[in-house]
């Protein structure tokens, strides 16, 4: 049965991958991300059926209103994928406070403003999904990108915090941990390793959030590592290129 479907920062990466699957398998999407133009690739066929709308995530005072907008035409919501981040290339020896912020203001202020009107709606609603793409990298405070990580643990905490809330009104909060993936924000990194395309990461996500999974990494192997990495003390883990 198609269902009537949000997905923000749906102009590269895993967000357009899902944008488009979701699409394609005849749902009702409503499309947000800045890039306007990128947007329209998505499904430049697709019936007017689906909304591409450009959206800065940053803006949160206008969220609320973009929210209330999409529902309005898509005539409900099903389910609603934030998959907007950056991550900015850090030196290191850089703490470079212009690009931090902007992290943060887009992996988790962005996510916070669009995710909570989600949650009021679903909640009134006692049924809905609310997915949010997050990272190994919040797994643990590595050296390469503190505030990259940061950002990423504190997206999945705080989405661990709306499913404990939610789940006692029927609400499924999934929180997804992509591992490598190739896409624009890491082209060019060095030491890539287990690297699948955004649209095999998208195809893994779809096929586990209708499963019913809520907690998972993509590719599956990664949890082995996030383990590996979760348990290795302190005092060792500081010593590591990691």
């Amino acid at each position: 049965m198609a269902k009537k479907i949000i997905v923000v920062g749906a102009s590269s990466g895993i967000g357009k991958e899902i944008a488009a699957q979701l699409i394609e398998e005849g749902h009702q999407v409503a499309a947000f991300a800045r890039r306007e133009k990128e947007l329209k690739k998505i499904a430049p066929s697709s019936k007017s059926k689906n909304l591409f709308v450009k959206h800065d995530v940053t803006e949160y005072s206008k969220v609320p209103g973009e929210f209330s907008k999409a529902v309005k035409a898509l005539g409900g919501l099903d389910e609603i994928y934030y998959a907007s981040g950056v991550m900015h290339r850090v030196g290191p020896e850089e703490f470079p406070v212009k690009k931090d912020l902007e992290m943060l203001e887009v992996n988790l202020l962005g996510c916070v403003a669009w995710l909570d009107s989600a949650a009021a709606y679903f909640q009134e609603k006692k049924a809905g999904k609310i997915i949010g793409i997050s990272s190994i990298a919040g797994d643990r405070g590595r050296r390469g990108n503190p505030v990259y990580n940061a950002s990423k643990a504190g997206m999945s905490t705080y989405l661990e915090a709306l499913r404990n809330r939610l789940a006692v009104q029927g609400v499924q909060v999934v929180t997804v941990k992509p591992g490598m993936i190739q896409t624009p924000m890491t082209e060019g990194l060095p030491g890539l390793m287990w690297l699948i395309t955004a649209k095999e990461a998208a195809q893994v996500i779809l096929a586990k959030v209708n499963a019913g999974k809520e907690v998972f990494y993509v590719p599956a192997r990664w949890a082995l590592v996030s383990l590996i990495i979760r348990l290795i003390p302190s005092f060792i883990f500081r010593r590591l290129s990691i």
